[in-house]
């Protein structure tokens, strides 16, 4: 698949920058080709916006072409020949992650094969000698959301803002179960305490419910 997984023991504090190195291959679902991240100052995380319904397919292309993408996913109950199954799909409808430089990614935008699917998603509180430039993830932000999503966990939540009530807007770190070493903030969500990570300018990302003992303020 081209989704990254990570184990809850593989992923460290996302503040240190030697620790992203440990975030393992992108494959693709279709050829079985991978592509190991490696970390480097020149690469950023790009926003990529695919065509409904075209996430993975596009991500596939990408691996194949050699660049490392992740595709946030989640575990949802699914009617399938007439039993309820667990089956993955895409947090994030249509939206992808790239790790590459920027002339990577203008050899990448003038592939006839990708452009048919993906398009950059704009930074549309910014602009770059009068244009919205393509929006990136920094590192640390982007591992923390890989640490979240790594999960799979049926109970994410892709939210916006004004959908999510923050507790007296406390930043805390997760220290214990299944989103342990998470960074972000308190907020009531769906009626249960729930910690909230910020994708900028794209959007948040809420956990499970994460009791009050797993939480510690951060300094």
């Amino acid at each position: 698949m081209s989704n990254v997984n990570l184990s809850e023991d593989e992923v460290k504090s996302p503040s240190a920058e030697s620790n992203l190195s440990i975030i393992p291959e992108a494959k693709s679902s279709k050829t079985g080709v991978s592509v190991r991240y490696v970390h480097n100052s020149e690469k950023l995380w790009f926003v990529l916006r695919a065509s409904y319904g075209r996430a993975l397919k596009s991500a596939d292309i990408l691996v194949e072409r050699g660049i490392y993408v992740y595709v946030a996913k989640q575990y949802v109950k699914k009617l399938v020949d007439g039993k309820m199954k667990r089956v993955l799909k895409p947090l994030i409808p249509n939206f992808i992650f790239v790790y590459a430089t920027s002339k990577e990614m203008d050899d990448v935008m003038n592939d006839p094969r990708v452009t048919t699917y993906v398009s950059y998603y704009y930074d549309h509180f910014q602009e770059v000698n009068g244009k919205n430039p393509p929006l990136t993830v920094a590192d640390g932000e982007m591992l923390n959301f890989i640490r979240v999503t790594s999960t799979q966990s049926e109970h994410l939540l892709f939210i916006e803002a004004d959908r999510c009530n923050f507790k007296m807007g406390e930043t805390v770190r997760v220290i214990d179960g299944l989103f342990k070493g998470v960074v972000g903030k308190v907020a009531r969500v769906a009626g249960q305490q729930r910690l909230v990570i910020s994708i900028t300018n794209l959007g948040l990302v809420s956990t499970a419910y994460i009791p009050t003992a797993f939480l510690q303020r951060t300094e």
